[in-house]
């Protein structure tokens, strides 16, 4: 399976540019994105999914599943910030499911009738992210504050970011980052490259990163939760299949990939 996580200069391309590299499950090699027309056989059908980039791993899990059970279709993933894909999506992205990590990143599409009544299927929280042998020897949230410590937070207009600085506000805490990065992933990088000391990142990019990074709970994350909410897109290209996805990720079969990931049922 193929993927493709939106970098942080996304933002400024066009969206014909930004979709130059969608991928689909089980179709070419790694970053080699199908060509156009093509398909996996006679009758072969694709979907599209815009996902928020801590989902990186779940639905990649998922689109397999999908296929599996529909044999010759294909689902293409467009992963990166949700903030990017509710952009692109407003800006005429051909998508068929949005999957956003915050009700105010799917609240720019839905304003723009782009989607209806989307659910919301999980709910994830913060926690520090630091180096396996955790240099600056943080172990509670005040250290961040410590202007010693080097910190990687999300940018705030994306929903890790806005999730950090309500829990730093919670904290009544005054941080100042060396680098806003546009997703969880690019932010938790930082940490697994060693460039920062610690980072605010999800629960589940903590499990997922293996023993690369060490999390660490602190009591302020649980007055930051980010519900996600789904959705299948209005003007969908393949409209069936977009709701038979939201309803994979609904099911029980769905609820059991995202848990066993660190996420929090809805």
């Amino acid at each position: 399976m193929v993927i493709r996580r939106l970098s942080r200069w996304a933002i400024a391309l066009p969206v014909a540019l930004a979709l130059a590299g969608l991928s689909g499950c089980g179709s070419g090699g790694a970053g080699t994105p199908p060509a156009a027309g093509s398909s996996s056989g006679a009758g072969a059908k694709e979907v599209t999914v815009f996902a928020a980039a801590s989902l990186t791993g779940t639905f990649t899990e998922l689109g397999k599943v999908f296929e599996a059970a529909h044999p010759g279709t294909t689902v293409r993933f467009n992963f990166g910030s949700s903030a990017t894909l509710a952009q692109q999506i407003t800006q005429g992205a051909p998508a068929d499911v949005f999957a956003a990590a915050s009700p105010a990143t799917m609240k720019t599409v839905t304003d723009a009738s782009l989607a209806a009544a989307p659910a919301t299927f999980v709910r994830n929280k913060l926690q520090i992210a630091v180096p396996k042998d955790n240099p600056a020897r943080v172990d509670a949230l005040k250290d961040l504050a410590d202007p010693k410590v080097k910190v990687a937070l999300c940018a705030e207009q994306v929903p890790c970011g806005a999730a950090a600085a309500k829990a730093l506000g919670a904290a009544g805490l005054k941080v100042t980052p060396v680098t806003l990065e546009q997703d969880v992933k690019a932010t938790l990088t930082k940490v697994e490259l060693g460039e920062v000391d610690v980072a605010l990142v999800y629960r589940t990019d903590v499990i997922a990163a293996g023993g690369k990074v060490r999390g660490i709970a602190f009591p302020e994350a649980d007055q930051a939760i980010n519900d996600y909410p789904i959705a299948a897109l209005t003007r969908a290209p393949a409209g069936d299949l977009a709701r038979q996805f939201v309803d994979l990720v609904l099911s029980q079969q769905g609820e059991d990939v995202l848990t066993k990931a660190g996420f929090e049922a809805a």
